[in-house]
């Protein structure tokens, strides 16, 4: 297992832009999962700890990319329709089984391959039975609808690269060069709690001013997504021992543990202290809007998240600054989603050096392009905003109003599920 340097989290506490924040985690986290063999079956969602090399070529013989027939373009006249003769026949899966002969023409199929010797396929649309024969039209060119062998994937070549987390084409590529199984990078083991004597579970009768924990199940799905294996710990109460004693028990069996609220420096908030007992905590002061407050440390040299108690803040919070952590630890590469420019479609203050992140979705404008509609309400306990809307808006810290009709950046839920 690759080993975190001592106080990896470690930032100063001077007041940090979101991209500084960014670069210290992509340049101090590190992997710690080990890699194990899988079936291809269950390598989805998982972090390549392999790059695949293709021990053969896709499509493994030249084919048709049409119904129709194969020949030789030099028995074809350029000027005149050309009658020859229809010898035989080639499906997928069925090879000609002998070379062809110039002066023939062979009935072949979609995907089948391509027999020995012709070098263009005529589109039936472009042919004439009579008989035995076929009449072919003048103009085609040479290795018209003929596919290559290695067209796809030449033997040798890396497909695949470690450190990519694997799709569906993914899977797909890998199935297509015979692979059966992959090395993947195991499971990041995370231990989830929430805190807060107001918080119950769904399903139980919530108590006169108490409310259902809806972040630990938010965050868990994000880790599941993510390929990660969840222990949920539960709902901790505001004292400091079962805090601590979880944080402790969680550490041993797990390569990261996130928790929920508690991080404010209130009297009942005890997260922080009971970290610090154990370990490490680094309240970095980053200027953003929601997803304050929201602290980085280490219990032993297990990493430690924690995120602040608002629904909405805490997914906000997890998708741009948790994230990146999770995968990093995880063992892959790329960790930035992409995001992208659309037009905005209302007006926005905000406060200079501060990035705020503005729940929106996407509507279609005038001209057929999108633009981003701000969800009405912004505070961060609203998660009907993170329902409703199809990303973030991210605002940087230089800007101070947004005009409607301005360029801005978005970020889609989907490029971070």
């Amino acid at each position: 297992m690759v080993q975190l340097s001592g106080d990896c989290f470690a930032s100063g506490s001077r007041l940090m832009t979101t991209a500084e924040a960014l670069d210290l985690l992509e340049a101090r986290v590190v992997a710690v999962t080990e890699a194990e063999t899988v079936p291809l079956g269950d390598a989805f969602r998982r972090i390549l700890a392999e790059s695949v090399v293709a021990s053969c070529e896709v499509p493994p013989h030249d084919n048709s990319a049409v119904d129709g027939y194969a020949v030789f373009l030099d028995d074809l006249d350029a000027e005149r329709e050309t009658r020859l003769p229809v010898t035989g026949s080639v499906a997928a899966g069925h090879p000609l089984g002998r070379p062809a002969r110039p002066g023939e023409a062979i009935r072949i199929f979609t995907g089948a391959p391509m027999p020995e010797g012709p070098d263009t396929v005529m589109m039936q649309e472009d042919c004439a039975l009579d008989g035995d024969h076929v009449i072919l039209r003048p103009g085609i060119k040479r290795g018209a609808n003929r596919g290559l062998a290695g067209e796809d994937v030449k033997a040798g070549t890396t497909i695949l690269k470690a450190g990519q987390r694997l799709r569906p084409q993914d899977i797909g590529l890998a199935a297509s060069v015979g692979r059966t199984e992959l090395q993947v990078r195991r499971r990041l083991r995370v231990g989830l709690f929430s805190t807060g004597d107001e918080l119950c579970d769904p399903g139980s009768e919530a108590p006169p001013g108490c409310i259902y924990d809806s972040n630990r199940h938010t965050l868990a799905a994000l880790l599941d997504g993510l390929g990660c294996a969840v222990t949920d710990l539960g709902i901790l109460p505001d004292r400091l021992e079962p805090i601590r004693e979880t944080l402790e028990e969680a550490a041993a069996g797990n390569d990261l543990v996130i928790s929920s609220g508690g991080m404010s420096v209130g009297e009942e908030d005890h997260v922080k202290a009971a970290v610090e007992a154990l370990g490490s905590l680094h309240f970095w002061q980053l200027a953003i809007k929601p997803g304050r407050p929201i602290a980085f440390g280490q219990i032993g040299r297990v990493p430690f998240i924690g995120l602040p108690g608002n629904p909405a803040a805490v997914m906000v919070a997890f998708l741009r600054l948790a994230r990146p952590v999770v995968l990093k630890l995880a063992g892959c590469t790329e960790v930035t989603p992409t995001l992208f420019r659309v037009r905005a479609d209302f007006d926005h203050k905000k406060k200079l050096n501060r990035r705020e992140w503005v729940r929106a979705r996407l509507v279609t404008d005038g001209a057929g392009g999108l633009k981003a509609r701000k969800f009405p309400r912004e505070g961060a306990g609203i998660l009907t905003s993170m329902v409703e809307a199809d990303g973030l808006v991210e605002l940087p810290e230089d800007m101070t109003q947004l005009k409607a009709g301005m360029m801005v950046d978005f970020l889609p839920f989907s490029e971070v599920s």
